[in-house]
C-alpha cells in the first residue's frame, strides 16, 4: 500500500504469513541434532515482532539491511518481508569458524559490501552473537565508512560468552552457550535448512 506525503509516496506492505516448513526426510534424524532450542513457531512470532519494531523505529528513514553471510540469509529474508518499509539490501561474508564448532579467534572479510554507507541508516542483520568478536570487528569496519546510524539486529545471543555488553538494538532470543544449527546456522555447511534452531554435538566440542 502506498500513501502520499510531503516527501513523496511512502509504501508499506502487509506482514507475511509465514507457514510451517516440512523438514526433509532424514534431515532432522541425525543423531548429533539434540534438543530444539527455538521452535519454528517461536521464530515466526519473533520475526513478526522484530519487523513491527523496526518498521516503527525507521518509519521516516528506511534502513539499508546488511546481512552477514551465510548464517543470516534465512533470518534476513523473513525479517525483510516483515518490515513494512522500502528497505534496501547488501551482504557481507565474514569468517571466524571454519568447520569447527568454536570460533578460531581470527576474523576476516570474505565478501565486502557493494554500496557506499556514507549517510545511510544501516541495520546489520546477524544470525548469532557468541563471543562478540565478529560483531565488534564488523562494527568498527562499518562505522569507519561514516553511516548516519549503525544498529544491529541479532536473532540469537549466547548468554555469558561476551566480555562486554554487545549493545544490540534488536535481539530475538537469548540462548544457552551451546553450539546450535538450523534456520541458517550450520555445521560444516549442513543443517542450515532446518526450520528450527537445535543443539548440535559432533563429539569435538
Amino acid at each position: 500500500m502506498c500513501a502520499s506525503s510531503a516527501a513523496g509516496a511512502v509504501c508499506r506492505w502487509p506482514a507475511p504469513n509465514l507457514r510451517p516448513v516440512r523438514v526433509a526426510q532424514g534431515l532432522g534424524d541425525d543423531p548429533r541434532i539434540g534438543e530444539i532450542v527455538v521452535t519454528e513457531e517461536q521464530l515466526a512470532a519473533k520475526v513478526a515482532e522484530l519487523g513491527d519494531r523496526i518498521t516503527a523505529d525507521y518509519a521516516d528513514r528506511p534502513p539499508l539491511l546488511i546481512g552477514v553471510l551465510k548464517g543470516a540469509f534465512i533470518f534476513m529474508a523473513d525479517l525483510a518481508r516483515a518490515i513494512r518499509l522500502p528497505v534496501e539490501f547488501d551482504f557481507m561474508a565474514v569468517a571466524s569458524y571454519g568447520s569447527a564448532t568454536k570460533t578460531s579467534g581470527v576474523v576476516r572479510i570474505v565478501k565486502d559490501l557493494d554500496v557506499d554507507l556514507t549517510n545511510r541508516h544501516v541495520l546489520v542483520v546477524e544470525d548469532i552473537v557468541d563471543s562478540g568478536l565478529t560483531l565488534s570487528y564488523l562494527r568498527r569496519t562499518l562505522a569507519a565508512r561514516q553511516p548516519a546510524s549503525l544498529e544491529v539486529c541479532a536473532l540469537l545471543v549466547k548468554e555469558g560468552l561476551q566480555k562486554g555488553d554487545p549493545d544490540l538494538r534488536y535481539v530475538g532470543f537469548r540462548i544457552p552457550p551451546r553450539f546450535v544449527v538450523g534456520y541458517g546456522l550450520d555445521f560444516d555447511e549442513r543443517f542450515r535448512n532446518l526450520p528450527y534452531v537445535a543443539e548440535f554435538a559432533d563429539g569435538n566440542e
